[in-house]
């Protein structure tokens, strides 16, 4: 699955769009974590333990984001972005973006780019391995 924050995917065209998707977790660190982070916080600095977290809420986001992609048939995601916000103790984040089908241009097409070519040439779908 492609993924871009961009509002589009160049070498490729958009055929369908299928609508917002997106993945969301609520989060909060156990009480030894917190109370960790609590005294690293005296110090300054990066706090490892919450830096933990935010990397895999960041990462559970994204995997539920793309399934919900999968599941209405999209092969990529455009516009996608993160939102995260705090709900007292609890730490929410959230990834979104425009689930769509494109399809590679092949090349002498106005947009081809090198690697939509090749794929247009191997006759990839853009959800498949490259190589």
């Amino acid at each position: 699955m492609i993924v871009v924050t961009t509002n589009d995917l160049p070498g490729y065209r958009i055929q369908a769009v299928l609508g917002e998707v997106m993945g969301i977790t609520v989060r909060s660190t156990n009480i030894g974590s917190g109370i960790t982070a609590s005294f690293r916080a005296i110090g300054g600095g990066e706090i490892p333990e919450y830096t933990k977290i935010v990397a895999q809420s960041r990462q559970d986001v994204m995997h539920r984001m793309v399934t919900d992609a999968e599941q209405r048939g999209a092969n990529a995601i455009i516009m996608m972005r993160f939102d995260t916000s705090a709900i007292g103790n609890f730490s929410e984040v959230c990834a979104y973006g425009t689930a769509v089908i494109v399809e590679p241009i092949p090349q002498g097409q106005p947009g081809a780019t090198g690697q939509s070519a090749q794929l247009a040439a191997q006759g990839k779908n853009p959800s498949q391995p490259y190589g």
